[in-house]
């Protein structure tokens, strides 16, 4: 059987592309030749199944008072399950947890991961082995960002992720990597470019064949 690995995200492991002119098909997802993902899945060859389950807006856990389904807790369970078995899973999310509409600090976003990793441990996917789970820090949102739904505060709490996400994966016993320094675009600051996201899958690759 390959060794299975799931990429629970939002929008950034969606593929959402703010910029079309960057996109090979001018859309607005990236396509299966630029996703990090699918850039994942042909570095680390067919003795892998890389599987993406990202949807835009998803946050760890806070409920959206305007988009429905979009905490990660409720749905962790199924994800796992519909997937298993599951040899690592990798979880990036956080960006949308800094929306001012929630009202979380750094910290408590981290918190809100936590609470995902924990839940994922009990959950019976993992077959013979340990869990396995991997935090990924989001790059934090860029200066030049302005976004008046997502409001006020959003890019200090994303320079804070980083560090707290180094805590939370050494006490629950996880991996980390800090995506800083992938490539977001010029337009909302917030969003993988395609540099960005070959990026991430060359760090991502690195930190699964050196474990």
């Amino acid at each position: 059987m390959k060794r299975h690995i799931l990429c629970i995200g939002d929008s950034n492991t969606h593929g959402y592309c703010a910029d079309p002119s960057d996109c090979a098909d001018g859309g607005i997802r990236f396509n299966e030749e630029e996703r990090w993902p699918c850039l994942l899945q042909q570095k680390l060859g067919e003795d892998y199944l890389v599987t993406e389950e990202g949807l835009s807006g998803r946050t760890t856990v806070f409920e959206d008072p305007i988009h429905e389904s979009m905490p990660a807790l409720p749905v962790l369970y199924s994800l796992l399950k519909s997937h298993e078995r599951i040899d690592l899973l990798i979880l990036m999310l956080g960006t949308n947890d800094t929306k001012e509409r929630f009202n979380a600090s750094s910290a408590l976003i981290a918190q809100g991961m936590a609470r995902l990793i924990q839940k994922a441990k009990t959950v019976d996917c993992w077959g013979d082995q340990p869990p396995r789970i991997l935090i990924v820090a989001p790059p934090p949102i860029g200066d030049g960002f302005h976004d008046e739904i997502m409001g006020n505060g959003c890019v200090e709490k994303s320079r804070g992720l980083a560090a707290w996400y180094r805590r939370i994966a050494d006490q629950e016993g996880c991996g980390f990597l800090d995506a800083d320094g992938c490539e977001f675009n010029r337009i909302d600051f917030m969003h993988l470019t395609r540099r960005g996201h070959a990026q991430l899958a060359d760090l991502l690759h690195r930190w699964i064949r050196e474990r």
